[in-house]
């Protein structure tokens, strides 16, 4: 992903987002049940010289809800509200905004448990946005923080590039578009990892619509006007010079070894 100068996206990194989100070419359908897709990037597999190139990259899923009863506003809503995530998201350890950066960025830490005998993460991450009648955009990548360095006790995990699309398609409806791809880091094998996010997308995305469906009710017990991310004037967060942060690359990580207890598991999986 390029940033060009800076390291808050510009108008080409929404737009390469929404091109992406919009397109079936070099992607493979894994999954259409019930209005439901996922999507797997083709990845490249041999280069003009015969040579494999870039087969054990982790791979980029994409996954698509058409969703009838909640409006693309109130989705919105919902993926910015942290507050409301904590009633929703059985995943999540912690998760909080550390700082502005932009009007329309922030800068968040956000860690979740993973299944045992594997170790929990965490993640940094820089994440911008743009709203209007006719869609939803939300970019988030991993970047350093100076003041919150991995963690011994857990996992410092890796977004290359996530985001959302969400597109009215009536107005108690719309389209709702998910693109990701995350590193989990340690050692898990790579195909583990592709697995595993065909698998998951569905369900995250099975967990957002019916957050989404209860988002109103709840929203009108909790501070219903404020929406700091569609009115930035109501934000009480911190500003922090976006030159303070770095973007975040996998290979700068510590790869915790998790080998044994993969290992381990897979035995009694099988014994």
């Amino acid at each position: 992903m390029s940033l060009g100068s800076g390291i808050i996206p510009d108008e080409s990194v929404f737009a390469e987002l929404r091109r992406q989100c919009m397109s079936t070419e070099n992607w493979q359908n894994k999954y259409n049940k019930n209005g439901m897709e996922v999507w797997v990037e083709v990845p490249p597999s041999i280069n003009s010289q015969g040579n494999k190139t870039s087969l054990s990259k982790v791979h980029k899923v994409k996954c698509k809800i058409a969703i009838s009863d909640v409006s693309a506003a109130t989705m919105y809503d919902v993926l910015h509200d942290n507050k409301y995530r904590k009633t929703w998201d059985p995943a999540m350890l912690e998760s909080f905004e550390i700082a502005r950066v932009a009007p329309n960025a922030d800068v968040g830490y956000y860690s979740w448990l993973c299944p045992k005998p594997l170790k929990n993460r965490d993640v940094i991450t820089l994440r911008s946005w743009q709203a209007s009648e006719d869609e939803y955009i939300i970019v988030n990548y991993s970047v350093k923080h100076p003041k919150y360095p991995p963690r011994k006790d857990l996992v410092r995990a890796v977004s290359l590039l996530t985001g959302y699309l969400v597109k009215p398609t009536g107005p108690n409806s719309c389209s709702f578009t998910y693109v990701s791809q995350a590193d989990p880091k340690g050692s898990l094998p790579k195909w583990a990892v592709n697995k595993a996010s065909q698998i998951l997308a569905p369900k995250v995305m099975k967990s957002v619509h019916k957050a989404g469906q209860n988002y109103l009710a709840w929203k009108t017990q909790n501070s219903p006007e404020h929406k700091p991310w569609l009115y930035p004037i109501q934000s009480e967060l911190p500003m922090m010079d976006p030159a303070e942060l770095t973007l975040q690359h996998g290979d700068s990580l510590e790869n915790v070894d998790e080998s044994s207890t993969w290992d381990a598991q897979e035995n009694e999986d099988s014994s």
